[in-house]
């Protein structure tokens, strides 16, 4: 019995032993090989496998008659690219995309709508028969927008393909994510401000004479040219001259020329000259109420109502009214030109003498347009020597000229 107690206890160790080489050996086969500097690691995982991209689906297709032009509309899953091909009986389109909808009964151009398989693998032909020849005139795909899917739109018109304003039979492949949105045509910039300059007097008019001999018609117009060389040069603005030479204008033409061109200012140079030399400084005017309300009564009377006021015609208006609207717009104009005239004595530069009380009104027919702000500047005084020396200057005319510019740029707030 010993015996056999031993031979049970030496078994039983064998089977243990033989237990724990068999775990130690599937451990071995479980367990990867030590990783070294010589053997590189390689790994994979779902997240880095490349993932094709979804098929593109046609869900719905469908016809519309517009009277001069038939449409043929596809609702897609997500864009894809396509290819318009002339054929025998009509224009197909060709699209690497699955069918998923039913095929549009005929309308409007289109007899029937086939498919067949594409040239490529994975695409297919919408084969669109017409009634006659036809000019494709739009093919695009609009992208998403509004809760609608990616569309594919084409319209047809009658005619033969690739004649005719807007017709081709062939285009290159195109897809929403290239196709970019219409550039909207800009808006046509309003036309920059007209500024009239009204050089005074001229031709047999000479004006006042200044101490040294000079003439007034002679200042005003080499002002007006230095003033219209600055305004230009801003690039801002439209600038015209009553008179660019010495030539005689009458007085009521020169508003009238302004009005003709339209003119959004109206500046007239002048320079006095009186008899007491010690007088000097430069003045502004505007035109006076009594003077509005007289312009006004003298325009009513007149024949040639219509153009009274731009854009009114007050021909068909009594006397009465027409005298009421016209003064309406002159006072309208009266307080532009006020404001104007003060922006320029604001704007003057500090060596410009100035009268006392510079802002003035008076009844000057210069200023008697309804419709257009004007102004009348006395310079200065001829009659004084500095005045008239500082007038017939090239550096005077140049410090003048730009304090009439920063005027006009406040006025137009630029």
């Amino acid at each position: 019995m010993a015996q056999i107690g031993a031979i049970q206890a030496l078994a039983a160790r064998s089977v243990s032993k033989v237990r724990v080489l068999l775990t130690a050996a599937l451990l071995c086969l479980a367990a990867p090989p030590p990783v070294t500097a010589q053997t590189p690691v390689q790994t994979a995982s779902v997240a880095s496998a490349r993932v094709m991209p979804e098929a593109t689906r046609i869900a719905a297709a469908r016809l519309g008659d517009h009277g001069d032009k038939t449409r043929f509309v596809l609702e897609l899953t997500r864009d894809a690219p396509f290819t318009i091909l002339a054929e025998a009986t009509g224009v197909a389109v060709e699209m690497e995309a699955a069918l998923d909808a039913a095929l549009p009964p005929a309308k409007g151009l289109v007899r029937a709508v086939s498919v067949r398989p594409g040239v490529r693998a994975g695409h297919l032909r919408l084969v669109l028969t017409t009634t006659g020849p036809v000019r494709v005139l739009l093919a695009e795909v609009i992208p998403p927008r509004d809760g609608m899917p990616p569309r594919f739109v084409m319209d047809l018109a009658a005619g033969q393909s690739g004649s005719g304003t807007g017709g081709f039979s062939v285009l290159t492949p195109a897809s929403a994510s290239t196709l970019k949105p219409p550039v909207p045509k800009e808006k046509p910039k309003p036309p920059l401000p007209m500024i009239v300059i009204d050089p005074g007097h001229g031709g047999q008019d000479p004006g006042a004479i200044a101490v040294g001999g000079a003439f007034e018609k002679d200042i005003t117009l080499a002002m007006a040219k230095e003033l219209r060389r600055q305004l230009l040069a801003t690039g801002r603005y439209r600038v015209a001259l009553t008179r660019d030479r010495d030539v005689f204008i009458p007085l009521r033409d020169r508003p009238a020329l302004a009005r003709t061109k339209g003119a959004d200012l109206f500046i007239s140079l002048h320079a006095d000259s009186i008899t007491s030399r010690q007088v000097r400084g430069l003045s502004i005017y505007t035109l006076s109420e009594k003077a509005s309300d007289r312009e006004a009564e003298m325009l009513a009377q007149r024949e040639n109502q219509s153009d009274a006021i731009v854009g009114m015609d007050l021909s068909v208006q009594s006397a009465d009214i027409a005298s009421i609207l016209i003064g309406m717009s002159q006072r309208d104009t009266l307080n532009q030109s006020r404001r104007f005239a003060s922006l320029l004595l604001k704007s003057l530069d500090p060596s410009i003498a100035v009268l006392p009380g510079p802002l003035r009104s008076a009844g000057f027919a210069v200023l008697t347009a309804p419709d257009v702000p004007a102004v009348l500047v006395e310079m200065g005084y001829l009659s004084h020597s500095q005045d008239a020396k500082l007038l017939g200057s090239d550096a005077h005319r140049k410090r003048m000229a730009g304090s009439l510019l920063r005027a006009v740029d406040g006025y137009f707030g630029r």
